[in-house]
């Protein structure tokens, strides 16, 4: 009988998507580490978004203009631009870095497109992938400085942003020209059955930047970069080229970002990108993603942006001096890090044992 258990015990048998093993007593034990992450990621989309929610809600009771469906137009309208660029920095704290270039490289999109496109009309639509191949190179640049020379990251894109930023200030002489094509003011400024078309514009970048970062596998190997870079290594994965890959992307979503932002405000300033240095962190923070890299979720990085926005919007309406509000967004970004840390996590996905 003791020999039936002990082939009994050895055995395996596959579940759906992971494996299905028996214990000492023939019972099947699931292995429940593919739903422990389905679990995780769904509940801090569900907390973020909550308290996205709740916060809308309840500007309310700061202003009777607040509170409405003209609230929740204007935070997606807002929240557009971040959203974008959120991406780009995801994917790079995706593997255990992080992009100090953004701002910068904004502006760079901005004054590029603002200076060269402008109001010619579009004919000169061909320059928005090259304004796009520009930025992009700047990040390949970046990454191949922390794959080949070993700087750390944030010294690498910090080095870059310095430079592009200084290079956008010589080209200007400090006094950006230009505005905003036909093709952006009507991407911003228009709308489809009542719809505007720059939150329908970003819904389809979403979509799109979902399937990217969980379901190809791009998103995958970056997240086992993250994970565990040697072991990436071992398993074949090309880890050089693809920490190039993140921030190539993560600087073309800058670009993006830029080209949106001069058709929002129709020109270009050198200070248009400042605001999303911390602002892309923190939604990728707050979105439950780790620093240090190895777990995210673009869904809830977008929860993170639109409550960042709402955030800033009520911070505004109720009319506190700059110092105070840099103090309350920090005390918010603090306790939502709290709530979102791992332990809760674990404490709802966590299996519950077996006697």
């Amino acid at each position: 009988m003791m020999d039936a258990l002990s082939r009994k015990s050895s055995d395996k048998m596959q579940n759906a998507g992971g494996k299905m093993t028996e214990n000492a007593f023939g019972a099947a034990a699931p292995d429940y580490r593919k739903t422990a992450k389905i679990k995780r990621e769904t509940i801090t989309a569900c907390v973020v978004f909550g308290l996205t929610a709740a916060l809308i809600l309840s500007s309310r009771f700061v202003s009777s203009a607040l509170g409405g469906w003209d609230l929740v137009g204007t935070v997606l309208i807002l929240a557009s631009f971040l959203i974008v660029v959120s991406f780009g920095q995801g994917l790079v704290i995706l593997i255990g870095g992080l992009d100090l270039s953004i701002p910068a490289l904004i502006t760079l999109s901005g004054v590029l497109t603002a200076s060269w496109i402008g109001v010619s009309g579009d004919g000169s639509w061909y320059l928005f992938p090259l304004i796009m191949a520009a930025c992009g190179s700047v990040g390949a640049i970046s990454g191949m400085g922390i794959v080949f020379l070993n700087i750390p990251p944030f010294i690498m894109t910090m080095a870059t942003g310095i430079i592009v930023a200084s290079s956008a200030l010589g080209f200007t002489h400090g006094s950006p020209r230009g505005g905003a094509s036909a093709l952006l003011l009507t991407l911003m400024k228009g709308s489809v059955a009542g719809a505007p078309l720059i939150i329908l514009f970003v819904l389809l970048f979403c979509v799109l930047a979902v399937i990217i970062q969980s379901r190809t596998s791009l998103g995958r190997r970056l997240m086992a970069i993250g994970s565990n870079a040697k072991a990436a290594v071992l398993a074949g994965i090309p880890t050089k080229s693809y920490i190039i890959m993140a921030y190539t992307v993560s600087a073309m979503s800058a670009a993006l970002a830029g080209m949106l932002l001069v058709g929002y405000a129709n020109g270009a300033t050198l200070r248009m990108g400042d605001g999303y240095l911390l602002s892309s962190i923190a939604s990728v923070v707050v979105g439950g993603s780790s620093i240090l890299g190895g777990r995210g979720s673009y869904v809830s990085t977008i929860g993170g942006a639109l409550l960042l926005t709402t955030l800033g919007i009520v911070i505004s309406a109720l009319g506190v001096p700059q110092g105070w509000r840099t103090v309350i967004e920090g005390c918010t970004i603090l306790f939502a890090l709290l709530l979102l840390r791992e332990n809760i996590f674990l404490t709802f996905s966590r299996p519950k044992s077996r006697h």
